[in-house]
C-alpha cells in the first residue's frame, strides 16, 4: 500500500488551520473529537491535545468534553472564532464536493446530509489552452486564436489581447480585446478551436466596460399575490420589497438573461422577478 509522503505543513499557520477544523467542525455538526483531527491532518496524538488545548484557552465557553460521546461539543453558547459562520460558504462547500471540485478527503466537512444538484451540461476547457491564457493575460501578451463564433458557419481567426476570465453562471470565457473588430469581446473558452502567441500589434485600450460597476434592482412581480410576492422576496433576500445586484457592465446582459429579465411574459407566475431599474439598466446594454 502507497502511503502520503507528501510533507505536514507545520509551524503558527498550520496549527491556526486546525483549530478552524475544530471551530467548523463544533459550528457546523456540534462535535468533534481527536480522532477527527488525527485522520485529517496527520499528527501526533498529543499535537491533538496541545491544538484542544489552544483552541479553549481562545475560545472559553464554546466547547465541553462529554465523556458518553468521546468528543468535545458545542456548548449553547458556542461562537465560532476561526471559521466563517455563512451558510452559503458550508452550501458551496458541500456543493463543491458532490460535483468532484473539491475531494472529500480535502474538506473540513466530516457528516454531510444526503443531497443532489441539478446537473449542467458540460463545457468543455482544454487545459492546455487554459494554461496558455492565464499566461496571456499575466504577460499582458497576445494570442491569435481560432474562434468559431455564432455569426458565421466558420471559425475565423483573430489576433486578441485578453485581460480577465468571466463566468455567466454556466460558461467561461475570456474577456479580451478584439483587433479585427476594435473591440472588447467575450469569447467563450470551448468555443476556441486553437491559439498561439501572436505579438501585439498595438496597445489595446483601457476596457471601461470592464472596469465599470452597475445595480440591478430587482423585486417581485407586482402582479403576484401577496403570499408569492413574500416568498420570492425570501428567495431573494429583498429589503423593502427590492435586491440590489452589483456587476460589471460587460456581464449586465449575462444577468439579466440568468434572471430571466431579457424578455417580459405576461403571465406573473412565469415571470415573478421584475427589473425595477429598467431604463438605467437599458442605458447601460445600449452603451
Amino acid at each position: 500500500m502507497m502511503t502520503d509522503q507528501r510533507p505536514k505543513k507545520a509551524g503558527r499557520w498550520g496549527q491556526m488551520r486546525r483549530l478552524e477544523f475544530i471551530d467548523f467542525r463544533l459550528l457546523w455538526e456540534g462535535r468533534v473529537n481527536r480522532a477527527d483531527l488525527l485522520e485529517f491532518f496527520g499528527i501526533s496524538a498529543p499535537q491533538a491535545s496541545i491544538d484542544f488545548a489552544s483552541y479553549l484557552e481562545q475560545a472559553p465557553g464554546n466547547a465541553v468534553y462529554d465523556k458518553n460521546v468521546k468528543a468535545y461539543v458545542a456548548t449553547d453558547t458556542f461562537t465560532p472564532k476561526f471559521a466563517p459562520d455563512d451558510g452559503l460558504r458550508y452550501l458551496d462547500e458541500l456543493l463543491a464536493r458532490e460535483m468532484g471540485v473539491i475531494d472529500e478527503a480535502e474538506s473540513f466537512i466530516g457528516w454531510a446530509p444526503p443531497m443532489d444538484s441539478v446537473p449542467n451540461p458540460i463545457r468543455l476547457v482544454d487545459k492546455l489552452a487554459l494554461i496558455k491564457i492565464l499566461r496571456a493575460i499575466k504577460r499582458e501578451d497576445a494570442l491569435e486564436i481560432n474562434y468559431q463564433s455564432m455569426s458565421g458557419p466558420d471559425p475565423s481567426v483573430r489576433t486578441v489581447a485578453p485581460h480577465a476570465l468571466g463566468f455567466d453562471g454556466y460558461r467561461w470565457h475570456m474577456r479580451a480585446y478584439c483587433f479585427r473588430r476594435s473591440k472588447h469581446i467575450d469569447f467563450v473558452l470551448a468555443r476556441i478551436l486553437s491559439l498561439s502567441s501572436k505579438d501585439m500589434p498595438s496597445a489595446p485600450p483601457f476596457d471601461k466596460m470592464w472596469h465599470t460597476y452597475v445595480n440591478v434592482i430587482i423585486g417581485a412581480n407586482p402582479q403576484l399575490d401577496e403570499g408569492r410576492r413574500r416568498a420570492i422576496e425570501l428567495d431573494y433576500g429583498m429589503q423593502d420589497g427590492q435586491s440590489i445586484l452589483t456587476t460589471r457592465q460587460s456581464q449586465l446582459w449575462y444577468l439579466l438573461q440568468r434572471l430571466g429579465l431579457r424578455s417580459q411574459n405576461p403571465d406573473p407566475k412565469a415571470q415573478q422577478l421584475v427589473l425595477l431599474n429598467q431604463q438605467e439598466c437599458s442605458g447601460w446594454l445600449g452603451e
